[in-house]
């Protein structure tokens, strides 16, 4: 009994090493060293201070900039995660309605146009850093008449960081309202 006791630690303290040491170091040396990057966080550093990541959502409230997708936990990316309402909830009726009535008088659109679901409704996450080509265009008038630029150079501005389908097949071609916020300031210099 006594020397199963002893076998048993021994096994316990090997593994314990093994893969609580051993295999974490590992697997982050090579995440380092490939990915260096994303396993940091994918994080953007201007004047030697960081102003965000590219792979987690932030609130733009302003009119003069893009708006990202709605974030049901603030956009605080410790909770990560979505509002649970039910397609069938009236909160998220309520809501969805509010969303895409602010978004198009803000927008000064028409009430038929056709609002992209991301700027209505938010994700399972809460932390979605993109938004599709078209959201970002429905948004460029407002932005054009309250930094007064040129539309035509936030059009060119979206051509231009608009990322691509993932390995050419996957999601749509999206834009990272971080990225292209950082660049909108820059045509204001």
């Amino acid at each position: 009994m006594k020397s199963q006791i002893i076998i048993s630690t021994k096994i316990l303290l090997v593994f314990t090493v093994l893969t609580g040491i051993i295999y974490p170091l590992f697997i982050t040396g090579i995440a380092q060293l490939a990915f260096h990057s994303k396993a940091n966080g994918s994080l953007l550093i201007e004047n030697n201070q960081i102003i965000g990541s590219k792979l987690i959502g932030q609130n733009f409230s302003s009119d003069k900039y893009f708006w990202p997708r709605p974030s049901a936990i603030g956009y605080n990316p410790l909770p990560s995660g979505g509002s649970n309402y039910g397609m069938t909830s009236q909160i998220l009726k309520d809501k969805s309605f509010n969303q895409k009535f602010m978004f198009i008088q803000k927008n000064h659109l028409s009430f038929g146009t056709n609002i992209p679901h991301e700027m209505i409704y938010s994700s399972a996450s809460g932390l979605d850093p993109d938004i599709s080509v078209e959201a970002a265009k429905l948004q460029v008038n407002r932005i054009s008449k309250l930094r007064n630029i040129d539309k035509n150079q936030i059009l060119q501005l979206i051509a231009k960081l608009k990322l691509k389908r993932q390995f050419y097949m996957l999601g749509e071609e999206r834009i990272n309202v971080l990225l292209m916020n950082i660049e909108l300031d820059k045509l204001n210099k």
